[in-house]
């Protein structure tokens, strides 16, 4: 018969609540202490009524399925929340990081927010200031839900190709969305070449020109962007498309060579003067042609 690991299977109760072992102890009744040495593997038999309040404490709900028809039948034990992806990650003294925090390992300086101040990344590690810790913790409930939402987006978010409300043929729009319907991102471009300026049916010599990738502020930095430049990519070895243009600036011309774009440095360069309205040229005064006479 297959088996729960009960400490696992606590600590996995805790993140998706996020609550700590303390605040879990306050909501449910249940000694702190006894959680922790449940999570620990200490305590690996807690009674049925221990368990019922922990689980109820976070509005779950325990089922438990008789499955067979045989004369001994056997009970089918499983756990559908998701793992702690932090689960194998334990501090110094070899204890479990906390289950509801996010944690992560701390290899190198730049891992620890406490080595901000520090101007020692490019020291080696005999020369550290101060030992890093085994592992660091996000603390900030607000950050972790952020952290969390971007994780589920990134998981659930889709990328189609729109045609609809009589887009044209030679219109590309891509978006990226929820499964809600909920508009995340987009990506638009455009195809030219010579055969459309004629007006011709589309043949060889098509091109694309990126008009811009838009991403919702609250989901950037989630790979959605490199995903909708991938499905133009895509799209473009399908069509037979070869070439595609883009214009950027700032960030943007970054994220575009990351995506496997190339700055084209033979093209004219974009210029740009602003005057401010009512200023009058400076001019160098006047130089009389007449000749001086001499004194």
């Amino acid at each position: 018969m297959p088996r729960i690991e009960l400490g696992a299977t606590l600590r996995a109760l805790r993140r998706a609540a996020d609550l700590s072992q303390r605040e879990l102890a306050e909501k449910s009744g249940v000694p702190q202490a006894t959680i922790a040495r449940i999570e620990s593997g200490k305590t690996s038999d807690p009674n049925f009524r221990t368990v019922e309040r922990l689980v109820g404490a976070v509005a779950g709900r325990i089922t438990i399925a008789v499955a067979g028809h045989t004369s001994q039948a056997a009970a089918d034990a499983t756990c559908s929340l998701p793992a702690v992806p932090h689960e194998k990650v334990r501090d110094a003294a070899g204890r479990h990081c906390p289950a509801h925090l996010d944690a992560r390992e701390v290899r190198q300086p730049w891992d620890w927010p406490g080595a901000w101040w520090a101007r020692w990344y490019d020291l080696p590690p005999e020369r550290w200031r101060v030992p890093l810790p085994a592992a660091t913790y996000v603390r900030d409930r607000g950050e972790r839900d952020r952290r969390r939402r971007g994780e589920r987006v990134r998981r659930e978010v889709r990328i189609r190709r729109y045609t609809g409300d009589g887009l044209p043929s030679t219109s590309w729009r891509f978006v990226a969305e929820l499964p809600d319907s909920e508009l995340v991102g987009e990506l638009r471009a455009h195809e030219r070449g010579v055969d459309l300026l004629l007006g011709h049916d589309v043949g060889g010599g098509r091109e694309i020109v990126l008009d811009g990738v838009l991403v919702a502020g609250a989901y950037r930095q989630l790979g959605i962007g490199r995903r909708l430049v991938e499905a133009l990519s895509a799209e473009m070895d399908r069509a037979g498309v070869t070439t595609a243009h883009a214009v950027a600036e700032f960030g943007g011309i970054g994220f575009l060579i990351a995506c496997g774009y190339r700055l084209q440095a033979s093209r004219p360069a974009a210029l740009r003067l602003d005057r401010r309205a009512g200023a009058a040229p400076r001019l160098d005064p006047p130089v009389s042609a007449a000749p001086q006479q001499p004194r």
